[in-house]
């Protein structure tokens, strides 16, 4: 079972405009907390975890923000390696795979999305396990779906499954991509074709803070929820 969960928080945020002026995308607030918070609570509700964030624009303040909180800051530099190559740089401190990862630019309404993904993890038959909402309950998403899902559970590629940026991974694969920035759809797309990219439809409700209007959109899910 995964015991690490690395947090990727290392990019310009430029969808937000002038909120990120003076502030790195994970310190904005939603509902009187920042994004990377409301991502830290959804590790504290599942249990201890090694956790591991990358930083890279303004990556200054959100370490100041999470000094004194046994949570290893990996600073990408001089230039930002995406989801990939991030999580590849990060390796050392996350230890052994499985691991999860974490977007945090969303906000939840509903289970932990860690405990669903570990309570589903087959790692006889998964090398990863994404964890994905319908677009009917995708708050806030602009653009069309990532996957689909077969009878088996296996992703294809388009459809009306959002990913919500949760997985649980297996990391091995990582080893054999050359290029020093490259996205986890990489690593993906290996698993894919060798049937072991699996997906977890969320039950409950996922909104993408990745730009101004999903601050009120996520707020407002949140108080419906309450």
């Amino acid at each position: 079972m995964p015991d690490a969960l690395m947090l990727f928080a290392a990019g310009f945020g430029t969808r937000m405009g002038a909120l990120t002026a003076d502030r790195p995308k994970p310190l904005i607030e939603v509902a009187g907390k920042p994004l990377i918070d409301h991502a830290l609570d959804l590790a504290e509700g599942y249990g201890k975890l090694r956790r591991v964030v990358n930083a890279h624009y303004r990556a200054d303040q959100l370490e100041a923000h999470l000094a004194g909180r046994d949570i290893a800051v990996v600073r990408e530099e001089p230039e930002i390696l995406d989801t990939g190559g991030g999580l590849r740089a990060a390796l050392p401190l996350l230890g052994q795979d499985p691991l999860f990862t974490l977007n945090t630019d969303a906000v939840w309404s509903g289970p932990n999305p860690l405990r669903l993904l570990a309570e589903a993890w087959d790692p006889a038959r998964m090398d990863a396990l994404l964890l994905c909402v319908p677009m009917a309950r995708a708050v806030g998403r602009k653009t069309a779906g990532d996957f689909s899902m077969d009878g088996a559970g296996r992703l294809l590629r388009q459809g009306d499954l959002v990913y919500t940026g949760a997985q649980i991974l297996k990391t091995g694969g990582l080893a054999d991509i050359p290029d020093r920035v490259f996205s986890l759809n990489r690593l993906w797309n290996v698993m894919h074709e060798e049937g072991r990219l699996f997906g977890l439809p969320y039950p409950g409700h996922w909104c993408d803070v990745g730009h101004p209007e999903g601050i009120r959109l996520a707020e407002e899910m949140l108080g419906a929820d309450v």
